[in-house]
């Protein structure tokens, strides 16, 4: 049952067993797990069937470190940004979820062994129709595709999945509006998460709407699910009995912020052995209902040995360099000339009229590691519900520039031992990072998870650390960020997390 929020009483009081905060794809993954279990469920979404300008502007706020647009990176309305994902699915990497030495604040408390059959589950909930994430035989189209042998394993390949992709709003809304236990407010904004003296139980919600109606939800059991920014500054404005926000006893909300910064052209990339470019490395191939792209990333071997975090590179079709082109010849285009010309020293043979090969752009995604500094705090500027906004202080250092550059480094000898191709390097090293040339709108690590409540805001169940009944669900929870899309682990987590609750609620029948 969906309820307009704006027609609820004031001073209405609603009870139930739990409540979660947000319609998006983890929000609206826990519930449909919870449909028909005899567990209350409320669920709560800020807007409505779609979009309105009014509603998303309450995700405005202030951008004070590397320039990052807070108010149009996520959406605010039943579905949540699954109504403008972009679909890229893979699991996190086993490395991701270790503690690594060489990266500060790493290790989750849980692995990826763990995580594994959740990620089954994510894809079924995600459209997927596979989950041959690393099996490139699966993908070869009777040997026509080859993967890329680069020597010594540093290179290799590896696949998205792409939902179609699945707008959890739509896909979902009749399973949610027909659960005989799962009634949705929308239009609804919580204003407080309220626990009772102690500080250590939620107690109940405050909520309004922008037409000035205010009720009240109180929970047995409450789940955060806004988002990777929201999550942190929902338990910062909790503060009428904790001062410093829930969950922030040690001064953990908000921080370690982090994204996956975005290069457009950071090399481009000549091979002389157009045979051995798979359909899947410059473009998405549909198999039926299943949709593939292969990556270039990096192993774990070379990760644990050279210190580095992971990159993703894809690649896209330029041109083709034929035998007599024009820009081998002295005077046109230098760099792009210097380019072509490597095609001569590659180990193919071609004659004089053969084309000699392909020239390609690329594009990269990047791991950011964990920074205490990079974080979200609140603005003194309010809302139209009167409460401070967000306060964004994305930070980027050196050492995160570096380790993507020297990425492209290992690349280039992996191409060059290869012998089939050649890359040319265009992203310069920089003492500072002070401007990104792009993101993924992907926000996570704000409530990150750690068995340690000094280093973390919530537990491997995803309960917040010092709360009975508090948890958290989405990308806000990651200890670190991994290279991969985020969408497919917060659903995993979702699917966890679901069922955690179950375990709860028949344990104490």
């Amino acid at each position: 049952m969906f309820i307009d929020g704006r027609n609820v009483p004031d001073g209405t009081f609603i009870e139930t067993d739990l409540a979660i905060i947000g319609a998006g794809a983890a929000g609206i993954t826990i519930a449909r797990e919870l449909s028909g279990s005899g567990i209350s469920v409320t669920l709560i979404e800020s807007g409505g069937f779609d979009f309105d300008a009014e509603v998303q502007n309450l995700y405005d706020g202030e951008s004070v470190g590397v320039p990052y647009p807070i108010d149009t990176s996520r959406l605010r309305y039943f579905g949540g940004s699954t109504n403008h994902w972009g679909g890229w699915c893979r699991p996190l990497d086993e490395i991701d979820f270790e503690a690594r030495d060489w990266v500060p604040h790493s290790g989750w408390p849980i692995t990826r062994k763990q995580l594994d059959p959740f990620y089954a589950r994510a894809t079924e909930v995600c459209q997927l129709g596979s989950n041959d994430f690393d099996n490139a035989e699966a993908w070869s189209n009777d040997g026509k595709n080859r993967v890329m042998a680069f020597p010594g394993g540093d290179v290799v390949t590896r696949f998205f999945l792409y939902s179609p992709p699945t707008r959890f709003g739509q896909k979902y809304r009749n399973d949610i509006g027909t659960a005989p236990n799962i009634t949705t407010y929308l239009n609804s904004n919580v204003t407080e998460i309220v626990p009772d003296e102690t500080g250590r139980t939620v107690e109940r919600l405050t909520l309004a709407t922008l037409t000035g109606h205010k009720f009240e939800i109180r929970p047995k059991t409450c789940i955060l699910a806004t988002g990777g920014i929201e999550n942190a500054r929902m338990l910062l404005l909790s503060n009428t009995v904790a001062k410093a926000g829930l969950g922030n006893g040690h001064d953990n909300v908000g921080r370690f912020f982090m994204e996956h910064p975005h290069v457009d052209g950071p090399a481009q990339m000549v091979f002389t052995d157009t045979s051995s470019m798979a359909a899947w490395y410059p473009a998405r191939v549909d198999y039926g209902n299943i949709h593939v792209r292969g990556v270039f990333m990096y192993g774990p071997d070379y990760m644990r040995r050279e210190k580095r975090v992971g990159t993703i590179m894809t690649i896209h079709r330029k041109r083709v360099i034929a035998a007599g082109d024009p820009m081998l010849d002295d005077g046109t285009e230098p760099l792009e000339r210097a380019m072509l010309n490597v095609t001569r020293s590659t180990t193919s043979t071609r004659g004089a009229d053969e084309n000699l090969g392909l020239l390609f752009g690329t594009g990269c995604a990047t791991e950011q590691a964990p920074n205490p500094l990079s974080r979200v705090t609140l603005s003194d500027e309010k809302d139209a519900l009167g409460l401070p906004r967000s306060r964004m202080d994305w930070r980027l250092t050196f050492e995160d520039r570096e380790n993507l550059r020297l990425n492209f480094e290992t690349l280039a000898r992996a191409f060059g031992r290869w012998g089939e191709g050649r890359v040319k390097i265009l992203f310069a090293s920089k003492p500072v990072w002070e401007e990104a040339e792009g993101w993924g709108n992907h926000h996570m690590g704000t409530t990150r998870m750690t068995s340690d409540p000094r280093t973390g805001v919530v537990d491997a169940d995803c309960k917040v650390h010092g709360m009975s009944n508090l948890y958290v669900a989405g990308s806000s929870v990651f200890t670190t960020s991994g290279t991969i899309n985020p969408t497919l682990t917060v659903v995993a987590l979702a699917l966890r997390l679901a069922d955690h609750i179950k375990t709860i609620y028949e344990e104490g029948a």
